[in-house]
């Protein structure tokens, strides 16, 4: 099986996450998860790096990160190579710590930002670890809901403007957001991944195809990719929604922005511009309607049929 495609340019984000080998515990101490967190804030001093958020596990871990200088390769040989260094000179021991290469997911940042966040945070839970998110230290978690000053390299922000421009609100709602999950099962925004290398929505691929791949030849080491077309723009996902559901305008507007949100592959900013509302309204209006979703099973089926008969789904 061929490794996944590294795909680096300016201002991406991705999903990074690398295991030990055997899933070995890679952190046997704090002082191993506090000598990683020091290597994260090199990287951004060093490379340029920008933290979103973190959750340091016992046999692997979870960024999300962002290249301003479009140097991931860069960033992470710094974060391994250095933590690899450090552990094995405190250990007297040898060779690989982690299990091949550390797997990076490009992704569409304005569709999967809340959701990889609270992937993140929810480990330790996931794992049985600890019973709520803010139990457990190793993560940046507290960070945003604003029990811990989150230190100068991590950056919280971008993911709490999507909640409210409001420091104190958007902590409350997100720390809402990510503990109604607690006990809860939930897909896991992993399983959208593209080819091993993507998550986003085809509109997102296909630009990235155009933008960064095809210039350079590379397109051909996603063969998957060929079989993905142009998808319906914000326009035409609010046109051909309209007839739908007619007779409940609040109702036909939460579904228009969910799938402009979710499937257009366009910026929070200018979804908010069709709608007339601003970010933080358009990740609402979309969340209420996925909360929706999962209890009404009539109206999920009839999204579903509708995300089918507008070629939204990535399969």
């Amino acid at each position: 099986m061929s490794r996944p495609l590294r795909i680096e340019y300016h201002d991406a984000f991705y999903h990074i996450t690398a295991r030990g080998n055997d899933r070995q515990n890679v952190f046997r101490t704090n002082k191993d998860r506090e000598r990683f967190l020091e290597y994260l804030e090199s990287a951004t001093e060093r490379y340029k790096a920008v933290i979103h958020s973190y959750c340091l596990m016992d046999n692997h871990y979870h960024i999300l990160l962002q290249t301003p200088e479009g140097n991931l390769s860069q960033i992470m040989h710094h974060i391994n190579g250095a933590y690899t260094n450090y552990y094995n000179t405190k250990r007297n021991r040898a060779g690989h710590l982690f299990q091949g290469r550390y797997k990076a997911f490009l992704v569409s940042i304005d569709e999967y930002a809340k959701e990889l966040s609270r992937y993140i945070h929810l480990n330790p839970v996931r794992a049985g670890m600890v019973e709520t998110p803010e139990a457990y230290r190793w993560t940046s978690y507290k960070d945003y809901i604003g029990i811990n000053k989150p230190p100068v390299w991590l950056h919280t922000d971008f993911v709490l403007n999507l909640f409210d421009r409001r420091v104190t609100v958007s902590r409350k709602e997100y720390r809402k957001f990510v503990e109604s999950m607690v006990g809860m099962e939930y897909e896991s925004p992993i399983k959208d991944v593209f080819a091993s290398t993507i998550l986003g929505s085809r509109d997102f691929i296909n630009e990235i195809r155009e933008k960064h791949l095809e210039r350079k030849g590379r397109d051909r080491d996603i063969p998957d990719l060929k079989y993905f077309h142009k998808m319906p723009g914000v326009g035409d996902i609010i046109k051909q929604t309209e007839e739908l559901f007619d007779g409940d305008s609040a109702l036909l507007k939460r579904v228009q922005i969910y799938l402009c949100h979710r499937y257009s592959g366009k910026r929070l900013k200018e979804i908010g511009e069709h709608f007339g509302i601003g970010i933080s309204g358009v990740s609402q209006a979309s969340g209420r309607l996925r909360k929706q979703l999962a209890d009404n099973k009539k109206l999920k089926k009839k999204i579903d049929k509708l995300i089918i008969d507008l070629r939204l789904s990535n399969v």
